[in-house]
């Protein structure tokens, strides 16, 4: 591949630790307010909301239960056993080991756990330090689908790109592919894509990825992939864009263990990839977290290694729990966009007043006792107008939790 330099996106990373230059770039990205103070995020609001109404927060992407048990206790032996220290800056051997044993077991890809895989601070860090690491210039160009994760448009910016994006409309959230042909162009460096989809709940069509392949091969683009919610898809296994013709030479696949094994707050994630990338990436993440986990390390190899029926049961018990959430707002008067996979649940609020959904969202806490996310916090400012009637519910709470949240929206509208 012609596109293989780093040495740009690297001199951005440091030119960013420059407090007249981080200044510049942040601002751009929406990190500061115009009095130069940190932006709040609505995720921020809304989680104030939350806490001054005793609101059920619906809002935020995190369980409210714990992961396997023997997932825990493997982090508190390796806690024990002094596991305390700096881990090795690709990560513990045996967690490398198991994330390429689980990527050959689950979807045949063979990848060289010494040369082909990082072990990261989360998929927010494998990914900020992906972007970084591969941006060349400042006419690189980034291609993402809309609505996307909010971090994408800051690590975007941060890395001195551009953002270009592909929507994504109800009802079913797949992007048009003549619009996506027409967006990726030579200027395209990195083809960046979350599958399952935050916040849409999507699950792309094969024939997206392999468009997203064509598109990549024809214009040299690196494709870089989000996959967190690889094991929580609905509609059947999981199809990694790497395993398709021609994508694995130019693809960095991102996951992380927080969704799948109910540990948020554990920040394991990973990326693995062709050993060139892989190197790029951590020539930049060593100079971000450096190293993170060392006990929750081994207590992921064990999760990974965990038997079929774990991850098919929780697939199966999110899917019951999007159940109970889209009937609840069903029977309340939105109109459900019923998920393929991942936390989230779409619906629009246009019927119940809720046209301006950021204003709904506000009022929602006193109104009905629950919070929401807005999807216009997920697009960029100039198509806010084309989800402005759209909301965003995590479903990935306890079933009473859940059921509590149903009755109170359908009370109150």
């Amino acid at each position: 591949m012609a596109k293989m330099s780093f040495t740009y996106g690297l001199s951005l990373f440091f030119m960013s630790v420059i407090p007249g230059a981080w200044r510049r770039t942040a601002a751009g990205a929406g990190l500061l307010a115009p009095d130069g103070s940190v932006a709040p995020t609505i995720f921020a609001e809304m989680s104030a909301a939350a806490a001054r109404t005793g609101a059920i927060n619906l809002g935020q992407g995190f369980p409210d239960e714990d992961g396997p048990a023997e997932v825990l206790a493997a982090a508190r032996e390796a806690i024990s056993r002094g596991m305390n220290q700096y881990p090795p800056g690709r990560g513990t051997p045996d967690l490398l080991d198991a994330i390429s044993e689980h990527q050959r077991r689950f979807y045949g890809l063979d990848v060289d756990p010494s040369r082909e895989v990082i072990v990261t601070a989360g998929a927010t860090e494998a990914l900020t330090a992906t972007l970084l690491a591969l941006i060349d210039s400042a006419d690189d160009e980034v291609v993402v689908f809309e609505p996307y994760y909010d971090s994408y448009a800051a690590a975007v910016a941060l890395a001195g790109a551009r953002l270009r994006t592909v929507p994504l409309r109800a009802p079913d959230f797949q992007p048009d592919l003549e619009r996506l042909a027409a967006t990726v162009s030579d200027r395209t460096r990195i083809i960046l894509i979350n599958d399952p989809h935050n916040p849409t709940g999507a699950v792309f069509d094969r024939e997206v990825l392999a468009e997203v392949v064509r598109l990549a091969e024809l214009h040299d683009a690196i494709i870089v992939t989000d996959e967190v919610y690889e094991h929580l898809a609905f509609t059947g296994p999981h199809t990694p864009i790497a395993t398709l013709p021609g994508a694995a030479e130019r693809t960095l696949t991102i996951s992380s263990a927080g969704k799948t094994f109910s540990a948020t707050g554990w920040k394991i994630g990973w990326v693995h990839g062709p050993a060139e990338l892989i190197t790029a990436v951590l020539t930049v993440k060593q100079y971000l977290t450096y190293v993170n986990g060392s006990p929750f390390q081994p207590a992921i190899a064990v999760g990974l290694r965990l038997g079929d029926d774990f991850f098919a049961g929780a697939a199966a018990t999110l899917a019951h729990k999007h159940e109970i959430l889209g009937e609840g707002l069903r029977d309340a008067g939105f109109t459900v966009f019923a998920p393929q996979g991942g936390y989230f649940t779409v619906a629009d609020a246009s019927a119940l007043g809720g046209a301006d959904a950021a204003e709904f969202c506000r009022a929602l806490p006193e109104r009905a006792g629950v919070v929401a996310i807005p999807l216009t916090a997920f697009v960029s400012e100039a198509h806010r107008a084309d989800y402005a009637g759209l909301v965003r519910f995590a479903a990935c709470k306890r079933v009473e939790i859940l059921e509590e949240a149903a009755t109170r929206l359908v009370s109150s509208f």
